[in-house]
């Protein structure tokens, strides 16, 4: 399926005449193909328990992650592991294969006509995307409109996937869920349908409902996975200077599992971050002095930083604030009842 995009290509590029995949056309494999390998389904269902659903999961873990599981002594991770890298491309490759895989990259439309100008076609997939900006900015209004658009045919801007929610501000509406749908010619029940929706209620909760991200992935066609926020729950649940560092880890390891997914599934990940005033005495020469949570932590775990804020009436403004290869630059959109559209005058 296209779906899969660059899964695809660095598996048919790369595996030679490794073992031919049991589900060829999806982008991975899952982990069940193990058993035939030796490693007992027992040993299994201690991996899937822990989030490993799929053969290259497994491969791009360490040794070490794989020890915590409970029941997985020193001998079995590493025959678990050195099975699922004999079955998975994980060496050199050329440029030119990276380049000409990517061409075949997916770009969810945002809803807006400049911002997906700015942003080479719309969100991309495979990678993750941070929305940052003040309340109000439209964050939640643009994942809303995503989790529409993903589901569109792939000429028309979308993945034809299901979109896959976390909310830990109590955000999602679904009544702008079924005005979007209209608003894109598609039917508002059969739209949330393909949402599914998971209320996070503390950081320990976040990070737990990834776990089973992959055993959904490996049922459904899936095309993103929201978090609205990503950052919101480490501000109340990590008070003060002394629980920094412990913070910082915890989101380090968070973030590190989204992108595992994108890499496994190929899907968009999009997660919206608050933002916090620089009140040190630099603020005063800073035009805008507001700052994304997270710090370095975030800023280097995501692949492309778009800093939303508030423009005139309905309209905001997008700003590409970081990213591998898009230039920098800014554009308008509005927010409207369905959804993110084309700025108005």
């Amino acid at each position: 399926t296209k779906l899969y995009f660059i899964k695809f290509f660095f598996i048919k590029k790369l595996m030679g005449e490794q073992e031919k995949k049991e589900n060829e056309g999806q982008g991975y494999t899952k982990i069940e193909i193990l058993e035939k390998r030796g490693i007992p389904m027992s040993d299994i269902k201690k991996l899937q328990e822990e989030g490993f659903y799929t053969v290259e999961s497994v491969a791009y873990a360490t040794k070490k992650k794989l020890l915590e599981i409970r029941g997985i002594s020193d001998t079995k991770a590493e025959k678990v592991i050195f099975e699922a890298i004999e079955m998975t491309p994980l060496g050199f490759c050329s440029a030119l294969d990276i380049y000409e895989s990517r061409k075949d990259l997916i770009h969810l439309t945002s809803g807006c006509e400049s911002l997906d100008r700015i942003l080479g076609g719309g969100i991309e997939t495979g990678g993750i995307t941070e929305l940052f900006g003040e309340f109000r900015t439209g964050k939640t209004q643009l994942c809303h409109t995503l989790c529409v658009s993903c589901q569109l045919p792939f000429d028309k801007g979308g993945a034809e996937g299901k979109a896959l929610y976390i909310d830990t501000e109590s955000t999602f509406r679904p009544e702008r869920i079924v005005a979007a749908a209209e608003r894109f010619n598609l039917n508002g029940k059969d739209v949330l349908g393909n949402i599914v929706f998971a209320r996070a209620y503390n950081t320990d909760h976040q990070t737990n409902l990834l776990k089973k991200v992959g055993d959904l992935m490996t049922k459904h066609r899936f095309a993103i996975l929201i978090v609205d926020s990503s950052t919101a729950l480490y501000r109340t649940d990590y008070i003060g200077r002394g629980e920094l560092a412990a913070r910082q880890q915890h989101m380090a390891k968070f973030f590190r599992e989204l992108q595992r997914l994108a890499d496994g599934f190929g899907i968009a990940v999009v997660v919206t971050n608050q933002v916090s005033a620089q009140v040190d005495g630099s603020s005063s020469f800073i035009t805008d002095p507001k700052k994304p949570i997270g710090g370095n932590v975030v800023a280097h775990a995501v692949q492309t930083r778009l800093y939303l804020r508030k423009g005139k009436g309905v309209n905001r403004i997008c700003k590409i604030y970081d990213s591998p290869k898009l230039p920098n630059a800014e554009c308008e959109f509005s927010i409207t009842e369905a959804g993110i559209g084309n700025a108005l005058e």
